[in-house]
């Protein structure tokens, strides 16, 4: 999936992790296409008109102009291609696109639903990038953030799961940092605090804040037609597919309370589970209406 915006490691004031919230939460209008192609479009492999990604965008209170915009910038990004049938245009996935959706779908529907036991080992990687090199530590750590490790100071990695080893050097790799990383894996030594090193290495208080949000905004909501639970369901997916991104899935023994991230987790799938059938057919229904229009 495409990238969100990044999640520090310092803990942010209260005003600036509220502010924050409201910004990533306000899904623009390539962010909900992007949610609606991952879901409907790329599971079948198929083609789609204009007409039916502009009328499921409207459903969900996207303007046509900013829908057609959206169409535009993925196409420029690489992601879709266009084809076109006298007035009318279809579009497809590309390999990239197919790539990126495919990968995005198997982080968020596979987001807290394994739980081991913890070894007590960590995965560390320090990597040194010049301060002028910003685009380059911008990618480092979406991409590392993205797998879930967290900076609990300049340069230093960490993350208690020392299986996504394979995956950080291929990150190392991809990036040319290969003479400038160190990495490895072990148990704390007991020098320091354990608490401390997750409080300044992820923003774990703004993370459960969202869980909260998303439990209060999703785990009463009824949709009892079609219609209702096409939009239900995007806009579901629009908040969960953020926590892969933002929540580094600590083991139990890290955490010092009931986190709230199972129970989220569990009405996310419950309510995809319940809404799924209808919202499909709402798809189906505004795929054949767009097909038929001129």
């Amino acid at each position: 999936m495409p990238t969100t915006p990044d999640s520090s490691a310092a803990p942010a004031p209260a005003t600036a992790r509220s502010s924050r919230r409201r910004d990533v939460g306000s899904g623009s209008a390539r962010s909900l296409l992007l949610t609606v192609l991952g879901e409907f479009v790329h599971p079948r492999d198929e083609q789609v008109w204009t007409a039916t990604l502009v009328e499921a965008l409207g459903a969900l209170g996207v303007e046509e102009k900013a829908a057609r915009q959206a169409l535009t910038r993925t196409a420029s990004e690489g992601l879709l291609a266009s084809s076109r049938h006298g007035r009318r245009v279809l579009w497809n996935l590309t390999d990239a696109g197919s790539d990126l959706l495919k990968a995005g779908a198997a982080r968020i529907y596979g987001h807290m639903r394994e739980h081991r036991a913890w070894d007590g080992r960590w995965l560390v990687l320090t990597v040194a990038i010049p301060e002028a090199q910003r685009q380059l530590r911008h990618r480092l750590r979406t991409r590392l953030t993205w797998l879930g490790l967290g900076s609990p100071t300049s340069g230093l990695w960490v993350t208690p799961d020392d299986r996504k080893e394979p995956e950080v050097h291929a990150v190392i790799r991809d990036l040319g940092l290969d003479r400038q990383s160190f990495a490895w894996t072990g148990p704390a030594t007991g020098i320091g605090d354990e608490s401390r090193l997750i409080q300044q290495a992820w923003d774990l208080d703004e993370v459960e804040g969202r869980y909260l949000d998303f439990l209060t905004n999703f785990e009463s909501v009824r949709a009892e037609t079609p219609r209702e639970a096409f939009v239900a369901q995007v806009r579901m997916l629009q908040e969960w597919r953020r926590f892969p991104f933002l929540d580094p899935d600590l083991p139990s023994e890290l955490l010092d309370h009931d986190w709230p991230g199972a129970r989220a987790a569990a009405v996310f799938h419950d309510r995809h589970a319940r809404w799924h059938r209808q919202a499909q057919a709402e798809w189906d229904r505004m795929d054949l209406a767009g097909g038929a229009k001129p």
